[in-house]
């Protein structure tokens, strides 16, 4: 499960999680400790996800430091979903063993916020893996598909077709799409060994011509997805989404929201 709907907003599972978790973590820590050191229990375990998140960061980033590098601002785009979960735990569990040795008093507050905290993360983020098939990775789903270009009606499987393929889906009024088309576009252009396959959601293929040629873009296999049935098949409710297959026409990686060429390369390198 990639996002949900609240009302016209669609947002990412996996953040949502861990901030209930936190919030839950943060209300355990104030209410173990006297009355009038309740904010700053609950601050310290506030201040455990920032370091943790910067730790998770930096554990992501610095093994693929080069693609970043290429485009610096990267660095600083939380939206590519590029965390280390260990390093991140490992982060946070070391400030929360620094204050609660600062702070005697405060131990019992910290362990327990702690223990709850990872214990909610865990087990929903178990939940939402199992849901999606565990360990087992979900073949593309048989969605049928036409061409913009020629009006030919197939099923993803078949586009698909044997090779590691990057499936983006999309439409035109969406603005986080048009921000990462170009990035998109060129990759494909990159890389020959990949099929790029762009699933418009529920347009005309005038409107997508007409979009595409605004835009200066030159894409090739671009597919209408005319009952939008595509992004609910693989558990995402909202736009951008970008779905990684490998050969067999297995999902192996999926990302909800903008993308930037660091991340894409990354995924990219590791579908190969």
């Amino acid at each position: 499960m990639l996002s949900v709907s609240l009302g016209p907003l669609a947002l990412p599972v996996a953040p949502l999680i861990l901030l209930l978790s936190v919030w839950v973590a943060a209300s355990v820590a104030g209410r173990l400790v006297a009355p009038e050191s309740r904010a700053k229990a609950e601050n310290t375990v506030w201040y455990a996800l920032l370091l943790g998140m910067l730790a998770a960061r930096l554990g992501y980033v610095l093994p693929i430091a080069a693609l970043y590098l290429a485009t610096p601002w990267t660095l600083l785009d939380l939206r590519d979903g590029g965390w280390l979960a260990p390093a991140g735990l490992a982060g946070g569990a070391a400030w929360l063993a620094w204050r609660a040795w600062q702070w005697p008093a405060a131990r019992r507050a910290l362990g327990l916020a702690a223990l709850t905290g990872v214990t909610l993360w865990g087990g929903a983020s178990a939940v939402v893996w199992w849901a999606d098939g565990g360990t087992a990775r979900p073949q593309a789903p048989a969605v049928m598909l036409t061409e913009a270009a020629t009006g030919q009606v197939r099923s993803l499987p078949d586009v698909i077709r044997g090779q590691p393929a990057v499936v983006n889906l999309w439409a035109s009024w969406c603005g986080p799409c048009r921000i990462e088309m170009p990035d998109l576009a060129a990759a494909q252009l990159r890389e020959p060994g990949v099929r790029f396959i762009f699933v418009n959601q529920g347009e005309s293929a005038q409107v997508i011509q007409t979009y595409l040629q605004r835009a200066g873009l030159t894409l090739q296999n671009v597919w209408m997805d005319n009952t939008s049935s595509l992004g609910p098949a693989v558990g995402s409710q909202g736009l951008p989404t970008t779905l990684f297959f490998d050969a067999r026409g297995r999902l192996v990686d999926a990302h909800f929201g903008v993308i930037n060429p660091a991340a894409l390369q990354a995924k990219i390198q590791s579908l190969k």
